[in-house]
């Protein structure tokens, strides 16, 4: 079904690149200005005016090119009609380190049929490093085709993460399993980018990511690039709930399953909703 929508509109990678080419420049421009106005969703979860116009400017593009689609923007929520074809939207993905000047930030767009991501974006304004995928078609960056790494083991292993700030319930699992991995793996960093270190993970640079509680426009482009890169992606239980419960795990196919292991041994979905109840994700 994915597929044959794809042919009927060959154009959605084009104007998702288009789209997160929007975004970006307007992250360009913003960032460390002094013209920024920041706000609180919530605490130590912070918006800043550069969330709002990135978005605005990626919903215009998206609704110009395809006005009976509907968008999912971590800003503005779901709007337009509903129907097959919904673009999930991160406008600025890792904005405390947009924020505090450091230069690890990135526009994240994905084009999903019936839930399912179909083209994925993500975009490094300040690099200008573009990575896209199609279902079906591979994981690029600027025309280098991706591969996840052949890793066999977590022995060795370069691994990404990222803290559970929002869902402070999950902590106590996920430093368990953190040190789980971290006592097998080389070594484990945080980049405080989601959509960065999936893409890095397809592109090879990590052997692996997990992290727990994210939202769908975290995952929607990166998890695309990496199974398009020939790695796994699944939830805390090896399924394919991660939209639903926000916790993913990815990789090549073997530190994929050695990730799985390692978690497993402290942290599963039902002990993570156990102590950080959720209701309905967004997906």
């Amino acid at each position: 079904m994915v597929r044959t929508a794809e042919r009927r509109d060959p154009g959605l990678l084009e104007v998702a690149l288009e789209a997160a080419a929007a975004g970006a420049s307007v992250l360009r421009e913003q960032f460390r200005s002094e013209s920024l106005r920041v706000t609180a969703k919530g605490p130590n979860d912070l918006v800043s005016s550069a969330d709002h116009a990135a978005e605005a400017a990626i919903a215009e593009v998206l609704r110009r090119h395809f006005p009976e689609s509907s968008l999912l923007g971590e800003e503005s929520g779901r709007t337009g009609p509903q129907g097959a074809l919904e673009w999930v939207v991160d406008p600025l993905d890792g904005t405390n380190n947009f924020l505090q000047g450091l230069p690890i930030f990135c526009t994240s767009v994905a084009g999903c049929i019936d839930g399912s991501p179909v083209v994925g974006v993500v975009h490094e304004p300040l690099s200008g490093v573009v990575y896209h995928a199609v279902r079906g078609g591979g994981a690029w960056r600027d025309g280098e085709r991706l591969r996840v790494t052949e890793r066999p083991s977590l022995e060795g292993a370069f691994l990404a993460t990222g803290f559970p700030f929002r869902a402070r319930g999950a902590l106590d699992l996920y430093l368990a399993a953190f040190r789980q991995v971290f006592l097998e793996a080389r070594a484990v960093r945080r980049c405080g980018a989601a959509a960065i270190d999936l893409a890095h993970t397809a592109a090879g640079i990590y052997d692996g990511f997990f992290e727990f509680r994210l939202s769908p426009w975290d995952l929607a482009a990166g998890v695309l690039l990496v199974e398009e890169a020939g790695g796994r992606v699944s939830d805390l239980d090896g399924g394919a709930d991660y939209f639903e419960s926000g916790n993913v795990v990815c990789g090549g196919p073997s530190v994929w399953r050695a990730l799985l292991r390692a978690i497993g041994h402290h942290a599963s979905e039902a002990r993570l909703q156990a102590a950080d109840p959720i209701g309905e994700v967004l997906a």
